[in-house]
């Protein structure tokens, strides 16, 4: 396999996915932005299923790829928050139909990716919140997976239902008005302090206008 042009289309097809959901994706509109035909496409994925398993496994082995090279270099606290403000970002501006789609029409493969690479995620940042139990970032009356429960359930809100669209506001302004006040009341005044320079460096004051 021709591993420059199966990136390609794997980057390509996620987009596309994202863009006009899984039952309205087709392989013309997967092709057309590539300019490469459906027979050079079906030599590397022989179904539609098997493109969007590929397509689910990248895109979750390179935010997997970029969260293990920050955990190095970030400050715990800081770290946290950043994750949980891009998968607000990322996912407020899918189309929900993709999220849909995807539940409906391809339960078992959503539970498969789930158990294969959102449980690996999940202890990542579980472990994440422990450490920052330990440097003093968050509280220490916290029950890590019970504060996770609750982010997960408020970024499947965000992002895979309509219940936030009425407002028509931002996914910043809606991160910062659910979310970020979640995390911020878990943290101590040593993470709290910490937490605050990270959004003034970094998302230059907006977050708290």
């Amino acid at each position: 396999m021709n591993v420059e042009i199966n990136d390609k289309i794997l980057q390509t097809a996620l987009a596309q996915f994202l863009k006009f959901g899984i039952r309205e994706m087709s392989i013309q509109k997967l092709v057309a932005p590539l300019n490469i035909s459906t027979k050079t496409v079906y030599k590397h994925f022989k179904n539609k299923e098997e493109l969007l398993e590929a397509v689910l496994r990248y895109h979750y082995n390179q935010q997997y790829k970029l969260f293990e090279e920050l955990i190095g270099v970030q400050n715990t606290v800081a770290l946290f928050y950043d994750i949980w403000y891009y998968a607000v970002e990322r996912e407020y501006g899918v189309n929900n139909a993709f999220f849909r789609d995807l539940h409906y029409y391809y339960p078992a493969l959503e539970r498969k990716i789930e158990v294969e690479i959102g449980n690996k995620f999940w202890q990542k940042i579980l472990q994440l919140v422990k450490k920052g139990i330990q440097q003093g970032y968050f509280s220490e009356e916290i029950i890590p997976e019970v504060m996770m429960e609750g982010i997960a359930v408020l970024l499947d809100k965000i992002g895979r239902s309509e219940q936030f669209l009425k407002f028509k506001i931002t996914h910043r302004e809606i991160f910062q008005n659910t979310i970020s006040i979640y995390i911020k009341g878990f943290c101590t005044t040593k993470g709290l302090q910490e937490l605050e320079n990270h959004i003034a460096k970094k998302y230059d004051l907006t977050l708290n206008k």
